[in-house]
């Protein structure tokens, strides 16, 4: 409707009233804004009525419905802002001084991820003092004495007792960096900034792939998007590379270089090149080239995944790591529905509605920040009314919405939802308010005014207005149509600046739009059982379930489609199978099954082992780590590994035991011996975990909090096996 009252005004035709001018209509509801006498709004919908107060920052546009939910989003906002803090695996849930942002309604404490992405998403402009306090409460120094001291974000509860399974807690610096202006605040970011990235280094980074491994960012329910098996097994997690993760830690050495350059410091230079091989380890391993994007995450060994994940997409595009014809591609094939962009695909058919199935709004506000980046108009406008559609038939800025339909729940059984939701939560507002803020009036983080209004919402946010302002504390921006709407995006053409006022005539150009995917198949295929591998003269039989499946031998595809086939070798090799629809969608992978040659130690430390051959090798742990469960709890075990082999250098691989359930294989590790072999010890030494910092003084939920830090786990045998 939005798009065929533009055309009626681009064309000269009387057009009829502006669609969403004071309500809008989905799925046969309804919601409706009007202007209360005091300066505030009334929202009535699905959900009752909603009275809006005035607001601090005003948008005065044609559209009751579009200032109205601007203010919402404040009054949301307002909400979660608070004084105090608790939860309840934290202090016995007791309440904890914080002038703070919480996650939400039904989450009222602080968290890495929500917090940070949400300050990134704008929440700096609005309440800088209590932006840096939320960011400060987590931050935290070490308690631990068998460790380095240092200052580090922290990575809260997660799969499989936290960092360094989940990684994503360097997206801290995302937000940090719009904070710098104050000296004392910007000293702090610059010693965890620096510990931060060398721990990362150390524990997580993969110098043969040159990526940093862990959780994708945010999407922590892992039977949603990783294979069901990982339900009680986060060992491929850990083992893995996230794409989100990885612009993550590429946007934090770009700051790092940016911040050692300002201070002469001489690592500048080392952060510039860092940057610069993880852009290229991130083109190299994450884009596929048959599908025009990038993948969500790869395994360990570099097995390629029929995932794709939203937020790491649209990362990868704002952060440049994306060129333009890469950025542009993905955008294309990203698939959306008439509700909006859902946050991962393809979608479980086995799996209930929360990340699978849905859409997240502050995810969709990345999605609009990638749109822009590439001036698409198409997908501008999609997010900018799927975010206010959203908030007007909620009544509040909601954690997540069922993807087909937008709702808030669908009775669907087992498969319904979302499971969880929350009204005010904080990365939602966050996202709203952005919208509004760069979204549409184009106000970017270094201050500058940058509008790409698509022609399709001019109905909407001008009517026969001939200008549209914003006002926020200490700004105000007016934007000015042009006379003739020839082209389908609105940009800035001349500016005008009086003081903090600027006043922006726009310029209708013609961009070239996206198509938006609207036809992919929803659903991937089930994941298939593990294969099965057997002796066959001097090759190995591999046979796996149906008759369509997809082989990768130690992370690469071999040979076609099919259910049977013959492979050679004698080192260690590991299959997994994936099933594939008839509509080419693949499903994610099976668990490996592993054949070839295998030493074993057991025993005391150091162990030993001798080898007449040399190459590359791989090896690995049996353990079995019961501080906690496989979705929660900061007591992942972490070892350093030495090995020595000859007189060559010792080499130091970081070894990670996730909660267990029962024995099972660690993280692996792969090290070097010369040509001619050599005599190897194997020693343990202790590693890094999360509660090992002082501030998880106050968990109280699980162990390695409140009693003191705990990073052990029971140790078996030792196994290494040759690659090929």
């Amino acid at each position: 409707m939005i798009a065929l009252a533009a055309l009626a005004l681009a064309s000269g035709l009387t057009a009829a009233p502006p669609a969403w001018h004071d309500n809008l209509t989905w799925r046969g509801q309804q919601a409706g804004m009007t202007v209360s006498p005091t300066g505030g709004y009334a929202l009535r919908g699905p959900f009752g009525e909603r009275a809006i107060p005035a607001a601090r920052g005003r948008a005065q546009t044609a559209s009751p419905l579009f200032d109205g939910l601007f203010a919402m989003a404040q009054d949301d906002l307002a909400g979660d802002s608070v004084s105090a803090i608790h939860d309840g695996a934290y202090d016995h849930d007791r309440s904890i001084p914080c002038h703070c942002f919480v996650a939400g309604e039904k989450w009222p404490y602080v968290w890495t991820r929500d917090v940070s992405y949400s300050i990134d998403l704008g929440l700096w402009r609005y309440d800088v003092v209590r932006a840096r306090s939320s960011l400060l409460f987590k931050l935290s120094g070490v308690r631990a004495k068998d460790v380095p001291q240092g200052l580090y974000p922290m990575q809260d509860t997660g799969s499989g007792g936290s960092w360094p399974v989940s990684t994503d807690r360097i997206v801290w610096f995302l937000a940090a960096r719009h904070l710098l202006d104050d000296r004392a605040f910007a000293d702090k970011v610059w010693q965890a900034l620096t510990d931060t990235l060398a721990q990362d280094r150390a524990y997580t980074f993969d110098a043969h792939f040159g990526l940093y491994r862990g959780e994708t960012s945010f999407l922590d329910w892992r039977q949603q998007t990783y294979p069901e098996w990982t339900a009680n097994d986060v060992v491929f997690i850990a083992q893995s590379f996230a794409l989100s993760t990885n612009v993550l830690h590429y946007e934090a050495l770009r700051l790092a270089a940016r911040m050692a350059a300002q201070r002469h410091d001489p690592r500048a230079a080392r952060y510039t090149a860092q940057a610069a091989a993880l852009k290229q380890a991130i083109n190299q391993h994450f884009w596929r080239r048959d599908r025009g994007m990038y993948m969500s995450y790869i395994g360990g060994d570099g097995l390629p995944v029929e995932a794709y994940d939203l937020l790491g997409l649209s990362l990868a595009v704002t952060s440049g790591v994306a060129d333009a014809e890469r950025a542009r591609a993905s955008l294309a094939h990203y698939p959306v529905w008439p509700a909006g962009s859902p946050v991962i695909w393809p979608e479980r058919a086995d799996q209930p509605i929360y990340h699978n199935r849905a859409i997240w709004p502050f995810v969709s506000a990345y999605a609009l920040r990638a749109a822009r980046k590439v001036n698409d108009p198409t997908l501008i406008a999609f997010e900018i009314e799927s975010l206010m559609r959203g908030a007007a038939l909620a009544g509040s800025n909601m954690e997540n919405y069922a993807l087909l339909t937008q709702a808030t729940h669908v009775d669907d059984g087992k498969l319904g939802g979302p499971v969880v939701d929350s009204p005010r939560q904080l990365w939602s507002v966050a996202g709203y308010l952005d919208m509004v803020t760069e979204g549409v009036f184009g106000l970017t983080d270094d201050g500058r005014v940058v509008p790409k209004v698509p022609v399709s919402l001019v109905p909407m946010l001008f009517g026969d207005r001939e200008r549209i302002t914003l006002q926020l504390p200490g700004r105000r921006i007016t934007l000015v149509r042009p006379e003739a709407l020839d082209g389908n995006l609105l940009v800035a053409g001349t500016a005008r600046h009086a003081g903090n006022d600027t006043t922006i005539m726009l310029k209708a150009i013609k961009a070239a739009s996206i198509p938006l995917r609207t036809n992919a198949p929803m659903y991937a295929p089930v994941t298939p059982a593990a294969p099965t591998v057997t002796r066959d003269g001097g090759t190995w039989r591999v046979r796996a379930t149906g008759n369509r499946n997809v082989l990768y031998m130690n992370g690469k595809r071999f040979g076609g489609v099919g259910d049977d086939w013959k492979v050679s070798g004698q080192a260690g090799l590991c299959f997994r199978v994936a099933s594939m629809a008839a509509d080419g969608v693949v499903s994610l992978p099976s668990r490996q099954t592993c054949v070839g040659d295998v030493a074993k130690l057991t025993g005391g430390w150091p162990r030993t082992w001798s080898t007449p051959v040399g190459g590359r090798f791989r090896i690995w742990l049996d353990y079995d780590n019961d501080h906690g469960p496989i979705n929660t709890g900061i007591t992942a075990a972490v070892k350093r590994l030495v090995v020595r082999c000859g007189k060559a250098p010792a080499q130091t691989l970081p070894i990670v035991m996730p909660h267990s359930v029962g024995d099972q294989a660690s993280t692996f590790a792969d090290f070097d011996i010369g040509a001619l072999g050599a005599h190897c010890t194997f020693a343990l030494e202790q590693g890094f975990n999360m509660s090992d910092l002082a501030h998880f003084a106050h968990y109280t939920g699980g162990a390695g909090g409140s009693a003191g830090p705990l990073n052990e786990a029971r140790i078996g045998a030792l196994h290494i096996a040759p690659l090929p």
